[in-house]
């Protein structure tokens, strides 16, 4: 966790915490429970009201089980033949090439953690087989860390409820110490969401979402609407194709990957 204090206009001390852990600790076996989304219902409403961008983010979302018999969220994406998922670190916090259980509706993958990067709070998991039902992101990053205004959407599960789609706008920027540049939206965050991935409206990576504020003064209260992101420069991608291409045993029609 990290910690500032900071002077306000009425020379009263305000403590602020960011809470990175959002992860969602769960009561019951949901890993082994069915996602009981209506695909139908959620298609017909996303048609009349999200742009294709948005719906594509949504089918792409992903919850994704940590060790502790919690969840996170992730988004599925593709590059250069491979099926990755993209999510925070402190989801996926094990070692490199320990795997994870990946969840969209009725389907369930195995998944394994081929990059991570503590400080920035970002990991990518491979998955050994893709989903068949579900269509992946193709990987496209922004070029810089996008302007205050820029309006982005996610798709991820916060608490215990379903797939829920989300809008929001960047508000600004912060730094954390030891990861540098943070994004900062206008948006909402919760326990489950950490992971989403934040896109604009080319279909571009803007970043990962990491945590929401808590403030102390005049009360402790969570701060939904303030959500911190890392910008996805921070992720190298070039590790995560060399990491993933030591995997023993790996598949020959994906190995061939390897070789290009």
């Amino acid at each position: 966790m990290f910690l500032g204090v900071y002077k306000g206009t009425l020379n009263m001390f305000k403590l602020k915490l960011i809470l990175f852990a959002l992860i969602f600790v769960l009561g019951g076996d949901i890993a082994n429970a069915k996602d009981t989304t209506n695909q139908n219902v959620a298609l017909i409403i996303s048609d009349a009201s999200m742009s294709l961008t948005e719906r594509k983010v949504r089918t792409a979302a992903v919850r994704v089980f940590t060790k502790g018999g919690g969840h996170g969220s992730g988004s599925y994406i593709k590059h250069k033949g491979f099926h990755f998922i993209l999510t925070a670190q402190h989801v996926a916090d094990g070692s490199v090439y320990s795997d994870y259980l990946v969840k969209k509706g009725g389907e369930s993958k195995k998944a394994i953690l081929v990059w991570s990067d503590e400080a920035a709070d970002i990991a990518v998991l491979m998955l050994l087989s893709p989903f068949e039902t579900i269509v992946p992101m193709a990987f496209k990053i922004t070029s810089d860390i996008p302007e205050v205004g820029t309006e982005i959407s996610y798709s991820g599960y916060p608490s215990s409820h379903q797939l829920m789609s989300i809008r929001g706008r960047v508000a600004g920027y912060e730094q954390k110490k030891g990861a540098g540049t943070q994004i900062m939206l206008h948006t909402y965050g919760w326990f489950g969401c950490s992971g989403s991935v934040i896109y604009n409206k080319k279909e571009e990576i803007v970043g990962v979402l990491w945590g929401v504020d808590i403030e102390y003064y005049p009360g402790m209260a969570v701060v939904e609407e303030m959500v911190w992101v890392i910008p996805v420069q921070k992720l190298k991608m070039d590790e995560v194709v060399e990491n993933t291409c030591k995997i023993k045993d790996m598949k020959q029609d994906l190995a061939r990957f390897c070789r290009k």
